[in-house]
């Protein structure tokens, strides 16, 4: 059994769609979140079942994780001295790192304590900050292989034992070039590191039957949570001067977020109440492809945000080039490896409204080009990123596991890693 553990469950889209295709190829699998979400993006039963199905670490038990500490060294022997030296004395980004390491150490204690009756083949972590660092010290202590998939934040923001992790891990799973450069960089094996897009079911997502008449109006299509990294700031700025330029636009902006009122607030300043819409509400897988049909063209104006938070590649592109949307985004992270400037969509540079503005208005200008766009769009998409084949190197990582003899009984043989640098 693959025992997959994450932040929040199926609270990211792409998780589900991951964990639907992992469960077609008829992989065994349990899913852990840290903690369960009210809110998901699916609205299918399947979805939901998993939803339900989902096993929720937090909130611990007071009584029995005290009883699982006071059980690992009996339990685990070698495996938890190890594994706490680890936590003690390994290479660290910061003091709070540390204690956030011996935090989930204990956590570790009590999941692998309640897991080491089940059938365990393998610990896999979407995510690689605190549900990483559990998934890390419950597969050590159980003496199981461990993998990873970093996105963003996880590696950036957030980052927790990292060099660690890289060290402990079978294999990486990459979701970007951008990213196996990274992991190089941080002392990965290039043998670890595995290129693994976060596909889309492209059966779910295609062009319109009926293209939309064109009116003179460029008709602008925008979604995700209304978060800093999406830089919707800068679309609202971009629509600003487009109506300094006299171009005749429409835009809606689907999703929530913390930053909806400040986002209200800019698009009443501009003057653009009757041109530029927020949802308000966050959109459903299902619901995607209505609102896709409805425009002419798609912006994602992605930013590395303040707190170092920033998009890894996101799956909202991919949905939306799979609709027959043009798409304009920022040359970031891995969107450059989907985005291949004037060949797939338009790419600009973050933090740029009038770069936006011109790619925006050359699309709006220019029918032929933003049909030449969306055609190879979704061209890149089926050939690399859907989602039925472009996770067959994970799944083929799992059943590798699946099929050893000693992942489901005795625990993998594994030397302690003691890291001699400290950075407290």
């Amino acid at each position: 059994m693959i025992h997959y553990i994450t932040t929040n469950g199926i609270g990211n889209a792409w998780v589900a769609n991951e964990l639907g295709q992992v469960r077609r190829a008829g992989v065994p699998f349990v899913l852990h979140a840290m903690r369960k979400v009210e809110e998901t993006f699916h609205l299918s039963e399947w979805a939901q079942q998993l939803h339900r199905q989902t096993r929720a670490i937090y909130p611990l038990p007071v009584a029995g994780t005290i009883a699982s500490c006071l059980a690992a060294p009996f339990l685990f022997r070698g495996r938890f001295f190890a594994a706490l030296g680890n936590a003690l004395f390994g290479e660290r980004e910061s003091r709070r790192a540390r204690i956030a390491s011996l935090v989930h150490l204990v956590v570790a204690c009590h999941w692998a304590r309640r897991l080491r009756r089940e059938p365990v083949a393998h610990i896999h972590s979407q995510w690689i900050h605190s549900c990483g660092t559990i998934g890390m010290y419950g597969a050590w202590l159980l003496g199981k292989s461990f993998s990873f998939t970093g996105h963003a934040a996880d590696l950036f923001r957030d980052r927790c034992a990292l060099r660690d992790k890289i060290r402990r891990a079978d294999f990486i799973v990459c979701i970007s070039s951008f990213h196996r450069e990274f992991f190089l960089k941080e002392g990965a094996r290039p043998e670890q590191l595995k290129i693994v897009y976060c596909g889309i079911d492209v059966d779910r997502f295609s062009p319109p039957p009926t293209p939309r008449q064109p009116d003179g109006v460029i008709r602008i299509r925008a979604s995700g949570r209304l978060v800093e990294k999406k830089g919707f700031r800068y679309l609202v700025e971009a629509c600003r001067l487009l109506a300094d330029r006299g171009i005749a636009f429409d835009c809606v902006i689907g999703g929530n977020g913390p930053l909806e009122s400040e986002l209200r607030a800019m698009v009443a300043k501009a003057g653009l109440t009757d041109r530029v819409h927020l949802t308000g509400e966050a959109l459903k897988q299902e619901a995607i492809p209505a609102f896709m049909y409805g425009g002419d063209v798609y912006c994602l104006p992605c930013v590395w945000a303040s707190d170092n938070d920033v998009d890894g590649l996101p799956q909202m592109l991919m949905e939306a080039m799979a609709c027959g949307l043009p798409a304009i985004s920022t040359r970031l992270v891995g969107i450059p490896d989907l985005i291949v400037h004037e060949h797939t969509g338009l790419l600009v540079e973050p933090n740029d409204p009038v770069a936006l503005a011109d790619a925006i208005t050359r699309l709006g200008r220019d029918p032929a080009l933003a049909a030449s766009l969306a055609a190879a769009g979704r061209r890149c998409l089926l050939e690399r990123f859907d989602i039925s084949t472009c996770l067959e190197p994970l799944i083929a990582e799992y059943r590798v596991r699946l099929a050893d003899p000693m992942s489901e009984g005795c625990p993998r043989p594994r030397e302690p890693l003691l890291s001699t640098e400290t950075k407290a």
